[in-house]
C-alpha cells in the first residue's frame, strides 16, 4: 500500500494544474496543407488546364460520338420527308423522292425503328386508294403503277385483288369488246390472221387479256389458230418447210396448249428430216445450191439447230470450187463461188485467203502473155510442159519456186487449162503432190504440209479427200498450240490457232483450244 500511496503521488505531480494551465495557456496553431494554400494560389491555372484537357477529350471522341448520333438523326430526318411526300401523294418515285423510297432508305440506316415499317404499310395502303380512284377515273395506267405498288408493299391481298377487279370491268367497259370481237371475226373471214395489230389473232390476244373467259374470243381463237394449222399442215406436204414452220411457230405463241399442235410439230420434224438428209446429199454430189436451199429452209422454220452449221459447211464447198476455177484461171466461176460463199456465211474465216488466192492467180494471168496467138500458145504450152517433165525428172515437184514441176504446170495451166496435155500432167502429178502432202504432216513440217495442200487444191477432184486432209492439218496445228499454250508462247499459240482456223473452223478440238486462248488473254472473242 505503501508503494500505490507513492505511485499515485508521482502522477499527480506530473499532471498539469488548472492554475497551471492558466497561467501557461497552450498555443493553438494552424495545420492547413501546402496543396490548398498552393491550389487557393494557382486555381485559375489549374481551371484552364481541366478545360484544356476536357476540349481535348471531346475532339479525341467527336467521330464516335458522331456516329453514335448522326445515323438516329439522318434515319429522322428521311422520315420527316417521308412523310411529308406521302401527305403530299408522291407514293413513289424514280429519283428517290417518293415517299417508299425514303423510307426504305430510313430503314436501310435504322431496321429497328418500328415507325419506320408502319410508314410503308400507310404507303401501301395509299397506293391501294389512288389505284382504286384511278380505276374509277379511267385513269387506267396510273391505276396499273399504283396497284403495282401496292402489291410490291405487301398490301392486304383482298384488297388489291378488288381494286384489280374494279380496274379489268372498267378496261372492259371502255374498250369496247363487242367493237374488237366483230372487227376479229371480220379479219378471220378475210384470212388476216397474223399480219398486223388489228389481225384477227391480235384482236382476240387482246380482248382474252381483258376477259380471260370471253367464250366467243376463245372459239374465234380456236378457229383461227386450227385454219393456220390446216395451212401448216398442207405447206409441209408440198415440202415447204419454212412456210410450214413459220405458222406452226405462230400458233405456239398464241397456244402452246393447242390440242392439234404435236401432231403439227411431229409432221414439221418429220419433213425437216427428209430435207436434211436431200440437203445433205446434195452437199456430198457437189449440188451446193440445193444444199444451201435446203438447208436454208431448215434454218427459216427453226426445226434443225445444225442449220448454220451446214450452210457453213456449204459456203466451204463453195470456196473449195472457187480455189480449183482460181487455179484453172476460170475467174468468173470462181468470183461467183465465192460470192456465194460469202452470202451463206459472211464470217467464214477461209474467204479472205481464197480472194488472196484468186488475185494471185489473176496476176499470173496477166503476165501470161494472153494475146499470143494459137500456135504460139501451143509451142509455149509445149515447152512448159517440157519443163515440167524435166522437174519432175529432178525430184523438183513444189521447189524451187519459180522452176519447180508445179510451177511449170500452173504456168501451162494459165495459158490452156483444157489442153490435154496439161491435164494428163496435172494426173501424172496428183498422187506426188498427195504424197509430199502426207510425208510433211507425218514429219510435223505443218508449213511444208501447207504448200502440198495448196497444190492439192489445184490438181485434187475430189472434194470430200481434200476436206479430210484439210481437217488433218487443222487438228495437227491445234496440237502444236496447245504445246505452245503450254509453254507460255502466246504468240505462237495464237498464230497456231489462226492456222487451224483458216484450213477448218470446225476442226474437233480448235473450240476448246481458242477458250483457253482467250482465258490467257491471248486471243479476244
Amino acid at each position: 500500500m505503501a508503494m500505490a500511496a507513492i505511485d499515485s503521488r508521482s502522477r499527480a505531480k506530473a499532471l498539469p494544474t488548472a492554475s497551471a494551465i492558466r497561467r501557461y495557456p497552450v498555443r493553438v496553431t494552424s495545420h492547413r496543407s501546402p496543396f490548398r494554400r498552393n491550389f487557393r494560389a494557382h486555381w485559375p491555372w489549374t481551371l484552364a488546364v481541366a478545360a484544356a484537357l476536357l476540349i481535348a477529350l471531346l475532339l479525341a471522341l467527336r467521330e464516335p460520338i458522331a456516329e453514335r448520333l448522326w445515323p438516329v438523326a439522318e434515319a429522322e430526318a428521311l422520315r420527316q420527308q417521308a412523310e411529308k411526300a406521302l401527305q403530299q401523294g408522291r407514293l413513289s418515285a424514280d429519283d428517290g423522292s417518293g415517299a417508299r423510297e425514303l423510307y426504305e432508305a430510313a430503314i436501310a440506316i435504322d431496321p429497328d425503328r418500328a415507325e419506320l415499317r408502319s410508314g410503308l404499310t400507310r404507303v401501301a395502303q395509299a397506293a391501294v386508294q389512288q389505284a382504286r380512284g384511278a380505276a374509277e377515273r379511267g385513269a387506267f395506267a396510273v391505276a396499273h403503277r399504283q396497284l403495282a405498288l401496292a402489291r410490291a408493299l405487301s398490301a392486304p391481298r383482298a384488297q388489291t385483288d378488288a381494286v384489280a377487279e374494279i380496274l379489268r370491268r372498267r378496261e372492259v367497259a371502255v374498250a369496247g369488246i363487242d367493237v374488237m370481237l366483230r372487227a376479229a371475226d371480220a379479219a378471220r373471214a378475210a384470212g388476216r390472221l397474223d399480219d398486223g395489230a388489228d389481225a384477227a389473232l391480235p384482236l382476240y390476244r387482246r380482248i382474252l387479256e381483258l376477259q380471260p373467259q370471253h367464250l366467243k374470243a376463245l372459239e374465234g381463237r380456236e378457229d383461227a389458230l386450227g385454219i393456220l394449222l390446216e395451212d401448216a399442215r398442207s405447206a409441209l406436204k408440198r415440202g415447204e418447210l419454212a412456210a410450214g414452220g413459220a405458222a406452226i411457230a405462230t400458233v405456239q405463241r398464241y397456244d402452246r396448249g393447242h390440242a392439234d399442235l404435236p401432231d403439227a410439230q411431229a409432221l414439221l420434224a418429220q419433213v425437216a428430216d427428209d430435207v436434211r438428209r436431200r440437203a445433205d446429199r446434195d452437199l456430198r454430189a457437189g449440188r451446193l445450191s440445193r444444199a444451201a436451199e435446203g438447208y436454208r429452209q431448215l434454218r427459216i422454220s427453226g426445226a434443225d439447230a445444225q442449220a448454220d452449221d451446214a450452210l457453213a459447211e456449204v459456203a466451204q464447198a463453195y470456196v473449195g470450187n472457187a480455189r480449183a476455177d482460181a487455179a484453172d484461171f476460170r475467174f468468173d466461176r470462181a468470183k461467183a463461188a465465192l460470192d456465194a460463199a460469202q452470202a451463206l456465211a459472211p464470217d467464214l474465216a477461209e474467204l479472205a485467203p481464197a480472194r488472196e488466192a484468186l488475185q494471185r492467180a489473176e496476176r499470173t494471168k496477166q503476165g501470161a502473155a494472153p494475146t499470143l496467138s494459137p500456135r504460139v500458145v501451143q509451142r509455149r504450152v509445149r515447152a512448159l510442159l517440157d519443163e515440167a517433165a524435166a522437174a519432175e525428172a529432178r525430184g523438183d515437184w513444189l521447189t524451187p519456186p519459180g522452176d519447180s514441176a508445179y510451177d511449170k504446170l500452173r504456168a501451162a495451166r494459165a495459158l490452156a487449162p483444157d489442153d490435154a496435155g496439161v491435164r494428163r500432167a496435172s494426173a501424172r502429178m496428183l498422187p506426188r503432190v498427195r504424197e509430199c502432202f502426207e510425208n510433211e504432216l507425218r514429219d510435223n513440217r505443218l508449213q511444208r504440209a501447207r504448200v502440198c495442200l495448196d497444190a492439192r487444191i489445184a490438181l485434187e477432184g475430189d472434194r470430200h479427200a481434200i476436206e479430210d486432209a484439210r481437217s488433218r492439218l487443222a487438228q495437227r496445228w491445234v496440237a502444236v498450240g496447245e504445246e505452245r499454250l503450254g509453254a507460255g508462247e502466246l504468240d505462237g499459240a495464237r498464230a497456231a490457232h489462226d492456222a487451224a482456223r483458216g484450213l477448218d473452223p470446225r476442226a474437233p478440238g480448235l473450240l476448246a483450244f481458242a477458250e483457253r486462248l482467250h482465258a490467257a488473254g491471248a486471243l479476244e472473242q
